[in-house]
């Protein structure tokens, strides 16, 4: 098993940077794509951001696109997601989401995940 713990979540406004942490424990972090997802309230979830196993690609949604960094440390089994310019659309709960792939990408369908953390809030206020 793999356990995800997300941090970083919380109110911010409009304009403004969060910076959020996926942690995670169990198996091996580095043969796994990690990704991002969120789900505002009403709306269905849509991936955010997702990176391979190997960093070889990072593929990001257009709407967060030159907004948002994606960057994993898997010395410390952690990714990180810098958001920046953050805006009211972007208030969401965000979840982490692993899994196991030799793939040089992320997938984007969530359904390809296995591991998923339990979301943390992000609030945007304008």
């Amino acid at each position: 098993q793999v356990q995800l713990v997300e941090s970083g979540g919380g109110l911010v406004q409009a304009g403004g940077s969060l910076r959020l942490s996926c942690a995670t424990s169990g198996r091996t972090f580095s043969n796994k794509a990690v990704a991002w997802f969120r789900q505002a309230p009403g709306k269905e979830r849509e991936f955010v951001v997702g990176i391979a196993w190997n960093s070889a690609f990072t593929i990001y949604a257009d709407s967060v696109k030159g907004r948002f960094t994606l960057s994993r440390d898997n010395a410390k089994n952690t990714m990180y997601l810098q958001m920046n310019s953050l805006q009211p659309d972007d208030t969401a709960i965000y979840c982490c989401a692993a899994v196991e792939t030799t793939l040089n990408y992320p997938p984007r369908p969530s359904g390809a995940y296995t591991y998923w953390g339990q979301g943390t809030q992000v609030t945007v206020s304008s």
